[in-house]
């Protein structure tokens, strides 16, 4: 299905409905735009792969094991 038969079906359906679920549906639609993913893809961040000196990576792999799956009875 090309995407000017999908508005047009679209449209149909939409003159069918009452006013008050062609309400429903543009509210579902906004909802689902916002709740569309963002920000940068992959392919865009792999130029920044080894770019994190050995010693911080184990620094940081360091404090993950330390820190990880330790409660502390206090923090609340």
């Amino acid at each position: 299905m090309t995407a000017l038969a999908l508005k047009n079906e679209f449209l149909q359906q939409m003159n069918r409905l009452p006013l008050t679920q062609q309400c429903q549906v543009l509210q579902f639609a906004r909802a689902l735009e916002m709740s569309s993913p963002s920000g940068a893809s992959g392919s865009s961040l792999l130029s920044f792969a080894g770019t994190i000196p050995a010693d911080d990576l184990a620094a940081m792999s360091q404090a993950i094991q330390e820190g990880c799956e330790q409660v502390d009875h206090h923090e609340w």
